[in-house]
């Protein structure tokens, strides 16, 4: 057991109430919600595990240490001292990516450059070189009022890569955001989702996974398996499935291009979840509610800035909110979208709005109503 780590859950902003709720739950330590993330302390099979089980967090960052520096030469001679051979190892490339903000240390390139050269003249680690597109574990060193700190990045692709969804759509959402989306709606995983504008399948797989009570991390490897502190044989049992829960629900996904239905089946297929997930080539406004009791509709529909131009769109939020109206009373409905008015077409009884959120680009907002009457 090692001393507690200082652990920082990242997030998009804007989500960070809704992370540390999921931190909570899954037992991690005072998770505590702070402008782009979460933290919490633990020990580094508790890092191992955030990366592992933790559907909202888009990387776990995890900090190994710092001093006060006042100047570059200061800067490098206590680099050299730095115990970097507790973390990284000397065959393993690093990259180093500085910030500085309100320090007499001002210039970022200058102190990563010097933070480097440090590691590779007393470690022996090559490092990446700025630009370089080279598998390279990120050293992240803030310079702010005159202290250094560093941090690692655990996780190496950022966690919205679940290994899994290998075919996407046209503007997909990412996985991350829309766990957390799912969280926002009520959803833990003992009613049926559908979503009428399924794309590459991203709701609905998150959906049947937490149904499943399946780890979104066991399928891809992570940055901290080429750390020097990693232990292979605790980390192989902690990864270790337990069976998953079962469920009698059916998870529905539908969209009217057969190209991104074929690859929505594919990526269920890769994860497991053929037998509890439907996708089916259909217009939104074929759309009828599946056997069984009601759940939530939830959909990323068009948006104007993220295809083409909106006022086409109109229409098409208005059918769907005529479809869920007359057809899906009892269930709860939720859009994504980064246009109120677009939203305000549908006619749906929106709740008040989800807060900004920066997808893309743009901000977008989480539109959810009580079950419909």
């Amino acid at each position: 057991m090692t001393d507690a780590l200082d652990i920082f859950l990242a997030t998009a902003p804007g989500l960070e109430a809704t992370l540390a709720e999921e931190a909570r739950e899954a037992g991690f330590a005072d998770p505590t919600p702070v402008p782009g993330g979460v933290t919490t302390r633990g020990d580094w099979p508790e890092v191992w595990r955030a990366n592992l089980v933790l559907r909202g967090a888009s990387r776990v960052l995890v900090r190994i240490g710092g001093f006060r520096a006042l100047h570059l030469a200061q800067l490098d001679k206590r680099a050299r001292k730095f115990p970097w051979a507790e973390t990284l190892r000397p065959d393993v490339a690093v990259k180093v990516e500085a910030t500085c903000r309100a320090s007499k240390i001002y210039h970022a390139g200058a102190a990563a450059q010097r933070i480097s050269r440090a590691i590779a003249e007393t470690l022996g680690a090559p490092i990446a070189k700025p630009g370089e597109d080279t598998p390279a574990l990120r050293l992240l060193a803030r310079i702010e009022d005159d202290l250094v700190t560093f941090s690692l990045d655990t996780s190496g692709a950022p966690l919205h890569q679940r290994g899994h969804k290998l075919e996407v759509g046209k503007a997909p959402m990412r996985e991350t955001l829309a766990a957390l989306f799912l969280r926002q709606c009520g959803y833990t995983g003992t009613e049926p989702v559908v979503d009428p504008m399924c794309g590459s399948g991203t709701f609905i797989l998150e959906a049947a996974e937490i149904a499943l009570g399946l780890a979104p991390g066991r399928g891809r490897p992570f940055a901290f398996e080429e750390f020097a502190s990693f232990d292979a044989k605790a980390w192989a049992a902690l990864r270790t499935p337990a069976a998953p829960r079962t469920t009698g629900l059916l998870f529905h996904g539908s969209d009217r291009d057969q190209g991104v239905i074929r690859a929505a089946e594919a990526n269920a297929a890769r994860a497991g979840l053929s037998e509890v997930t439907r996708f089916t080539r259909q217009p939104a406004s074929e759309l009828t509610p599946p056997e069984g009791p009601p759940g939530l509709v939830i959909v990323n529909p068009p948006y104007g800035a993220r295809i083409g131009e909106k006022k086409p769109l109109f229409a098409l939020y208005g059918s769907l909110g005529r479809t869920l109206t007359e057809r899906f009373s009892g269930w709860r409905a939720a859009i994504v979208t980064s246009e109120p008015q677009l939203a305000h077409a549908t006619g749906l009884p929106f709740l008040p709005a989800g807060p900004p959120i920066p997808h893309g680009g743009l901000k977008i907002r989480l539109y959810q109503t009580k079950p419909l009457p």
